[in-house]
């Protein structure tokens, strides 16, 4: 297991607090507005922002004509269809369920790191996989009932997960010679044109004015979300191992679950907190230290 060093715990915390509480703010967002143009919005007015990051921080915009073709698959795994199932989940479920089910991503990873990539996992790491399925399980037990008359958001947010899970996978293993940085901020641009290519599609008779809170809902995904938070999120998963990032990360739907039911009047359950302490247990897992391996020498003067 990999020790986070000062800089992945504080975007760590910050991931988990900004992604937690958008949600509900999404749900505010998507539940009298086109979930698209709400989307595509949000990306097109946050790409400044994240422009505005890499010029300060003196970060080339470039990347290599030969690294296009790996750049294209990344932007399909890790965001483009990411956003559009999982806007359009949040559309038609709970917030909190949402959350939930597309935060399933780790359980996903960890078998398409195993089977497709030949990752081994420690016993410990495993145990956080379960420990995790288990918590998503009891957070879904009660909707269920709900859930089964919803089977294309329950869909869209499995398809989301398992395919953000791929991304999470391959960004690992990215050998692209740029700053993360300059890889989210065209990942993010590449998503966004085609978003909104969909949006003109799909959404333009039904545009009419964003009220106050979409408005509120769009600066804040703008600015936090895609200004900051998905950039973060790939300094992660590409600085540790993939179940060390996902898995790190499971805080956030127990986050949502309980800022919807804070702002969006969602009910808890006693299955709510019994699975916020599995999914702390499951983040424990992999970023608690482990004790440093025994020298063959001082094994032997034990014996």
């Amino acid at each position: 297991m990999q020790r986070l060093d000062r800089q992945q715990l504080a975007n760590l915390v910050f991931l988990t607090l900004i992604w937690g509480l958008n949600w509900p703010v999404m749900k505010m967002g998507v539940s009298n507005y086109p979930a698209l143009t709400f989307r595509a919005l949000s990306i097109m007015l946050g790409l400044p922002v994240l422009a505005g990051a890499l010029t300060l921080m003196k970060v080339p915009f470039r990347v290599p004509r030969r690294h296009w073709p790996e750049l294209l698959a990344l932007t399909l795994t890790n965001m483009l269809i990411w956003q559009v199932c999982i806007i359009l989940a949040v559309q038609s479920l709970s917030s909190g369920r949402a959350a939930i089910l597309g935060y399933t991503m780790p359980i996903f990873s960890a078998i398409i790191g195993s089977l497709l990539f030949r990752s081994a996992l420690s016993r410990r790491a495993w145990l956080g996989v379960v420990a995790a399925a288990v918590g998503v399980g009891l957070l879904l037990w009660h909707e269920l009932t709900g859930l089964a008359g919803r089977p294309a958001g329950v869909a869209l947010a499995l398809m989301a997960a398992s395919t953000w899970a791929l991304g999470t996978q391959m960004l690992r293993r990215t050998r692209i010679p740029v700053p993360t940085l300059t890889l989210s901020f065209w990942m993010t641009a590449l998503t966004g044109v085609v978003i909104t290519v969909l949006a003109l599609v799909i959404d333009r008779g039904a545009w009419h004015m964003p009220s106050t809170a979409v408005n509120w809902a769009i600066a804040y995904n703008a600015v936090m979300v895609f200004g900051y938070a998905h950039a973060a999120w790939f300094f992660l998963a590409r600085g540790l191992p993939p179940v060390a990032s996902t898995l790190s990360v499971m805080f956030i739907p127990v986050l949502g679950v309980f800022a919807g039911a804070l702002w969006l009047g969602e009910v808890l359950h006693w299955r709510d907190f019994a699975a916020m302490v599995l999914m702390v247990g499951a983040i424990a897992s992999v970023l608690w230290p482990s004790p440093p391996p025994v020298a063959a020498g001082a094994a032997a003067q034990t014996r």
